[in-house]
């Protein structure tokens, strides 16, 4: 004799959450440039994240992450999602050595976000650690 076994499917819901209109009108825009990639962060005041991107995260991969272009595609489409949530304008804050400093900056100008100060917060050492031998290409 066979027994019959009752399949029940037990579904699981998902609760997505949904992302705040925060309404900020004025930012600060961090922009990290390295020689490996180019990462764009808006916060409010307080430094609580409102849009953010990087190169990696907008589809290039290897060196191409470190070109101006990535840096100035990044910095456009972080530049649109903070307009959504009301930013109009910006104070940047450069950090990194990196090609896609300026074009970042530049990018944030051009998607219309007002801009306030530029300053660059890169850290200097006073003769911290040593630094990586130089390259001979």
């Amino acid at each position: 004799m066979v027994k019959k076994t009752t399949a029940t499917k037990t579904t699981t819901t998902r609760r997505v959450k949904r992302k705040d209109k925060k309404n900020v009108p004025y930012g600060i825009a961090h922009v990290q440039s390295t020689f490996n990639n180019t990462i764009v962060n808006i916060s409010d005041q307080d430094g609580n994240t409102i849009a953010w991107g990087s190169a990696g995260g907008f589809g290039f991969k290897g060196s191409r992450k470190s070109t101006p272009f990535a840096a100035q595609v990044t910095a456009a489409a972080v530049a649109k999602s903070a307009q959504e949530h009301g930013v109009v304008r910006v104070d940047v804050l450069v950090k990194g050595i990196g090609s896609g400093r300026e074009t970042a900056v530049r990018s944030l100008a051009a998607a219309g976000l007002e801009i306030g100060n530029i300053t660059d917060v890169t850290p200097v050492p006073h003769n911290g650690c040593r630094p990586r031998k130089r390259r001979r290409v």
